[in-house]
């Protein structure tokens, strides 16, 4: 038999990057002999995080359509076109087996040009509020793969299959890393420890909100917090006794290992991290974002009883008290870190790859 040939696209964000290289490096596991072919934005960082990941990628000429009249609005249609046709001519060189597509601009042309070939098609859709990429494809692809419930609201029922979103495999026995994270990080183990997550380049909001309550956080914990490069040289001088300030974290493994308590942003892929996880997390989602699919994300969680949600805009009168109530009560945080516990669906990237494997057999 022929090795199998996978088409795959998801970029703009980490958060559809990081789902692709995973679940090509599963498909890589199951058929050591396939070929891989990724598909991006030529101006997103997929073209810089794809190679580094040891896969081959092609760049469209697409963007979002901006909310505000601007130039690039204009240029749209014609991105559009020519992002097709591009699109086309890379399926008919390639001639792939299947078509995966894990939301971003670009596999929004590639599966669309894909679905009219009838080559199969899958998509893998991190969110419990689908973009709008996603929501066009569902129609024309044969299986959806989601990582929470309810989405038949915006996708074809019988196309659905909950599987969960990809995660760091190093994160599935953090429990047994606790002594070797503590002396990663230098910490006093009779102390409960903070994590904060910004993200990689940072939450400009959560960093000023710790700079405000550093001190008083300093008093009940022990705190290591990744500000995100971009507001590193702001808060490094805040590194101190029981305060650690990073641009980024190397080791994931070993900062939720040694975490206590965990305050956050809401994108898919770190509710998914926090879920293998399982310690008590107030999330603190990013308004920013399209659709505000991160405050739908956090109230999946608080739903179910797994999480707190405080919004940006009631960070200054609500945090306090939440703050408080939580790390003087030993029994909720055991009962928040337990419920998100439940949530967690550690197998997603094998059970992605079932569904593609079920697709190249039909």
């Amino acid at each position: 038999m022929k090795p199998y040939k996978i088409i795959i696209s998801g970029g703009g964000t980490g958060g559809h990057i990081y789902p692709a290289i995973a679940i090509a490096n599963e498909c890589k596991l199951r058929w050591p002999d396939a070929q891989f072919l990724f598909v991006g934005a030529s101006n997103r960082m997929e073209m810089e995080k794809v190679p580094n990941a040891g896969y081959d990628i092609k760049g469209l000429w697409i963007s979002g359509l901006q909310r505000k009249l601007t130039l690039d609005n204009l240029s749209f249609p014609f991105k559009i076109i020519k992002s097709l046709w591009d699109a086309r001519r890379i399926i008919n060189q390639f001639k792939p087996d299947i078509a995966i597509g894990t939301g971003g601009y670009a596999s929004g042309p590639l599966l669309q040009m894909a679905s009219m070939k009838k080559i199969p098609c899958l998509i893998q859709e991190q969110n419990s509020y689908p973009g709008i990429t996603n929501k066009l494809l569902s129609k024309r692809v044969q299986r959806i793969c989601v990582a929470s419930t309810g989405l038949d609201r915006f996708f074809p029922k019988e196309k659905i299959v909950l599987t969960g979103n990809p995660v760091r495999q190093d994160l599935l026995d953090i429990d047994s890393k606790r002594d070797e994270a503590i002396a990663h990080f230098n910490l006093d183990p009779q102390r409960k420890t903070l994590l904060i997550l910004g993200g990689s380049l940072g939450a400009r909001r959560i960093n000023q909100l710790i700079d405000d309550q550093l001190e008083s956080l300093s008093q009940d914990v022990q705190v290591i917090w990744q500000c995100g490069k971009y507001y590193h040289e702001t808060y490094k001088d805040h590194t101190g006794n029981s305060v650690q300030v990073h641009a980024f974290l190397n080791r994931m493994d070993l900062a939720y290992s040694c975490a206590d308590v965990i305050i956050s942003r809401a994108g898919a892929g770190t509710i998914s991290e926090l879920c293998i996880v399982g310690k008590p997390v107030i999330l603190i989602p990013s308004p920013n974002v399209a659709e505000d699919h991160q405050t739908k994300n956090a109230q999946a969680i608080t739903a179910k009883d797994a999480g707190l949600m405080i919004k940006e805009s009631h960070l200054d009168e609500n945090f306090s008290t939440i703050w408080k109530g939580l790390i003087s009560q030993p029994q909720l945080q055991e009962k928040l870190g337990n419920s998100i516990k439940e949530l967690a669906l550690p197998d997603a990237t094998k059970q992605i790859v079932n569904q593609i494997e079920e697709l190249l057999h039909d």
